[in-house]
């Protein structure tokens, strides 16, 4: 009989990932993740944009990387994938309808005493539009974990945030349930290529896809010269739905954000939790050790 701890299908934490899973090297961790993870009830896996600054058609590009993470796990068809909006907000009252946000509708209107977690690992785009489509999701049992903005109180330039400031500001102010991980948290999430080629390179096509992709992606893009590290920044989103207090956080009022990307502290809008340190042992401990689990029985 397997030990790992099965929960009851009434215990298990409902999931959907939204993710610009192209973008850098680190989506594909979080997502591999959160699929081995069986405390997860996954509904589904939403591809997200990245902005232009690359060229057109980043929708696609995170669109076709979950397709290949799954066919490399042989979950192909087994997870459903529906992509989000190709582009950030025009405004903050016109939403941008896809399957993705009806997928969020669909599953926030559920009759279901468990929250659902909506973890985004790029903008929040797809988020803002399900608020603007049907108000009435905010009030409902929804918690939506982000990966994005800078420190506080100051705030700044921050690639997530900069993807889609607009919609950020309509779940900034709107009544959901918000939990942010900044990128004073998610850049602590560093990784050897050592440890990385010790305990995931030799797991097959798919451990050994992660790590050339993410080296691959280090030696193209990285502007500081040569490195033998990541951050997993996308992880720690993984982390805090399965243990929220593998974080410190504290509850504040949200902010909004100004063109620069400044925080503006009004005071008026709900409290949300912003975690301000993150476990990142027990993050990749429990990453590493369900892809040896994993790859053991698909061997």
């Amino acid at each position: 009989m397997d030990p790992l701890f099965v929960p009851e299908p009434s215990n298990r934490v409902r999931v959907i990932i939204n993710t610009d899973a192209k973008n850098e090297a680190d989506d594909q961790y979080a997502i591999v993740h959160a699929i081995l993870t069986p405390l997860f009830e996954l509904h589904g896996i939403i591809p997200a944009h990245f902005g232009d600054r690359r060229g057109p058609g980043s929708l696609q590009a995170s669109h076709d990387e979950v397709l290949k993470l799954l066919d490399l796990m042989d979950f192909k068809g087994r997870i459903p994938v529906h992509p989000g909006a190709a582009t950030m907000l025009p405004d903050e009252k016109t939403p941008l309808p896809s399957e993705g946000s009806a997928l969020i509708l669909k599953e926030a209107l559920k009759d279901d005493p468990r929250p659902l977690h909506v973890a985004f690992l790029g903008p929040l785009t797809d988020m803002a539009s399900a608020l603007l489509e049907n108000p009435a999701i905010a009030e409902r049992n929804v918690r939506v974990v982000w990966i994005g903005g800078e420190d506080w109180p100051v705030g700044g330039w921050e690639y997530n945030l900069g993807n889609d400031v607009t919609a950020a500001n309509v779940v900034f102010r709107s009544k959901v349930e918000l939990w942010q991980i900044p990128s004073t948290i998610y850049k602590r999430m560093a990784v050897s290529y050592a440890e990385l080629v010790e305990k995931v390179y030799d797991k097959g096509p798919l451990g050994k896809y992660l790590v050339e992709q993410l080296v691959e992606w280090n030696t193209h893009h990285h502007s500081h010269g040569p490195i033998e590290h990541r951050s997993l920044g996308d992880s720690p989103a993984i982390g805090v739905m399965m243990y929220p207090d593998c974080g410190w956080s504290r509850w504040r009022p949200a902010p909004e954000f100004n063109p620069e990307m400044n925080y503006v502290h009004t005071g008026k809008n709900r409290p949300i939790r912003f975690y301000h340190a993150i476990d990142q042992r027990f993050i990749l401990e429990d990453f590493f050790a369900k892809l040896a689990r994993w790859y053991r029985k698909a061997s």
